[in-house]
């Protein structure tokens, strides 16, 4: 038996073996050859299923005269897996830079803003009558320094917590605590600041002032008609933060002032705000924005220096929109607020603003509502003797470094001649022809097609493929919004977009409004007006090549990392040269970095800092 079994090996083995190798290399051959088909297959597949496939670059906006991309290649397939900062061909091209940071120094460095804290430039005013110390005064050269952290920074509380708490010590300003504990605006309970929901004006609470908004006028219609609101002199943004349970996006502002931090705290908390004041120069926003502007105490004098303050509310306000004061001289009778709500009465019935509704609640505090006019026939039937309609030469939506007008604007008539309608309800209005965008030659397609790209492209791409934790992002902004395309894409997600449109890219604000959405002009050679650590994310399409040419590209990534919290993320898009710029400025901030498709930058920040 054993050298019959001895014979059958020796006989067989050979051919067994070399069989059973021959099939192990057959498989080992077709799953190498399948692996390298799988991206054109892939791409076969999504043909099929997506007419139309998503380019590498948005449609460009044409409002006005920009250079134009050139077009990049279709991108049908998967996008390849993230590369730890290294390029496409698998190398690291980038060119290591010698960055010497160090930090900000000074009694206000924690919470530095540049183009607000330059106190030399405060000190040489000649005039803070009409609050000009509060403006815009940007120090010359940019400042190339990192804002240090606050001792105990941690990640913020996340949303939807964080509209009723925040960490103490990521905003440790106790002023407002202690200035405001009468009114229940905000109050420290233990390592936290709590945000119960009081105000000035809301003594019943702002859900129940919200309520009360509504049941005065009730075409309002929270979230459906009405859908973009300002609130001037915000406080801690409370009735924006509440508003947004009812599809309410609010821009709240107020001045960086001796009411310590309460943009801050609104921010920290994540609720929509912006620092500003009304000054001597308009506010940075286009013309006929807003569907309703809000004030509850909010200590502007209207009536100041020829009325010029409501004007300014009049130039962003929509034709048919409204404003709401909740202020003493709506319901007081003592011989101060009478006066002020005479001379108030005399300017509102000046720039045919009507008066459709002033009431008082059960706690005692009282509104007014006026409503801007939807047609011209009251400024042509006008009796006063005064300069009523603006020659607006500067064109249309030009509003930085703008002083403000002691004019009227006429109510905006589109290419045909034809009044400005309102725009669709909300959610409509969102994807819908804005009223303000133009009918000459392919914009309206351009629109549509930017709706299409960003769609898809957040959902296939930025959402799966990123490595961005987006359960952490909360506040986000759009360093070159265009049509609001990749704000409108997040709308249904728990985060809120400030779409930024450069001073020096086609003006396309007006049609970001229209569509229900919020947003400032700005100029990136400058630094912002929002405290250190606002936002989540940034991102960024195609801005940088143009901005290249007018300033450093070192001083907007110095402000990038001001504003962007430890934690937060960058998404860039851009030219190949440009990522090739920016990854050795950002690395040596030792972000971690990662790149897709040679054209997208992702970067995270983290809580380093320079020693000294």
């Amino acid at each position: 038996m054993a050298s019959t079994v001895q014979n059958f090996v020796q006989e067989r083995t050979f051919p067994f073996f070399l069989t059973i190798l021959i099939l192990f290399l057959s498989a080992v051959i077709l799953i190498f050859s399948n692996t390298f088909q799988s991206p054109s297959l892939y791409s076969d597949r999504r043909a099929e299923s997506v007419p139309n496939p998503l380019p590498s670059s948005p449609p460009q906006a044409t409002h006005l005269s920009k250079p134009k991309l050139n077009p990049a290649p279709v991108v049908t397939p998967p996008p390849p897996p993230l590369k730890d900062d290294v390029s496409e061909n698998g190398g690291d091209d980038t060119v290591n830079v010698d960055m010497n940071w160090e930090l900000c120094k000074g009694p206000v460095a924690v919470d530095y803003i540049p183009c607000l804290d330059n106190f030399k430039a405060i000190k040489a005013l000649k005039s803070r009558r009409h609050m000009e110390h509060r403006e815009r005064h940007c120090p010359d050269p940019s400042p190339r320094c990192l804002v240090p952290l606050p001792v105990g920074y941690r990640v913020p509380v996340p949303w939807p917590k964080s509209r009723d708490m925040i960490w103490y010590d990521n905003v440790p300003h106790p002023k407002l605590v202690e200035y405001k504990k009468e009114q229940n605006w905000v109050r420290k309970s233990g390592d936290y600041l709590v945000f119960p929901g009081g105000g000035t004006q809301f003594k019943d609470g702002v859900s129940s002032y919200i309520n009360f908004v509504e049941r005065t006028l009730a075409i309002i219609k929270w979230g459906e008609h009405i859908r973009v609101i300002l609130d001037v002199g915000c406080g801690v943004a409370s009735f924006g933060g509440y508003l947004l349970d009812k599809n309410v996006i609010t821009m709240s502002f107020a001045p960086k002032d001796e009411h310590e931090a309460q943009i801050q705290f609104a921010l920290e908390r994540g609720i929509p705000a912006t620092l500003s004041v009304i000054g001597t120069q308009r506010l940075t926003f286009p013309d006929n924005a807003y569907d309703l502007i809000h004030c509850a105490r909010c200590r502007v004098h209207w009536d100041a220096n020829g009325g010029k303050p409501l004007l300014e509310l009049n130039r962003i306000l929509r034709p048919g929109g409204f404003f709401v004061w909740s202020a003493t001289p709506v319901y007081r009778n003592d011989e101060r607020d009478q006066n002020v709500w005479k001379a108030m009465v005399n300017l509102t019935e000046a720039m045919c603003w009507k008066t459709v509704s002033k009431t008082v609640d059960s706690s005692g505090i009282g509104l007014v509502i006026y409503q801007k006019p939807e047609s011209n026939s009251c400024y042509e039937n006008h009796k006063q003797n005064i300069q009523l309609i603006c020659d607006n030469k500067e064109g249309k939506n030009n509003s930085w470094y703008v002083p403000l007008s002691s004019c009227l604007s006429r109510i905006p008539t589109d290419s045909e001649g034809n009044l400005l309608s309102w725009p669709m309800p909300w959610p409509q209005r969102l994807s819908s022809k804005p009223p303000s965008l133009s009918t000459e030659g392919n914009v309206a397609q351009k629109f549509y097609e930017d709706i299409k790209y960003w769609s898809g492209i957040v959902s296939d791409v930025y959402m799966k493929d990123l490595a961005i934790n987006w359960s952490s992002v909360r506040n986000v902004m759009d360093m070159n919004a265009g049509y609001g395309g990749f704000a409108s894409a997040l709308v249904n997600r728990p985060m809120w977009v400030m779409n930024v449109v450069p001073v020096d890219m086609p003006d396309t604000l007006s049609i970001i409004f229209d569509r229900g959405l919020i947003g400032i002009y700005h100029d990136w050679c400058e630094s912002l007006n929002t405290y250190p650590r606002t936002y989540d994310l940034l991102h960024s399409s195609f801005l940088f090549r143009n901005l290249s040419q007018r300033c450093e590209v070192e001083v907007v990534v110095v402000e990038m990392d001001r504003i962007l919290r430890p934690g937060g993320y960058v998404v860039i898009q851009d030219t190949e040269e440009m990522i090739k710029k920016l990854r050795p400025i950002l690395r040596s901030l030792q972000w971690s970095l990662t790149l897709h498709q040679d054209r997208s930058l992702v970067g995270k920040k983290g809580f380093w800092r320079p020693t000294g």
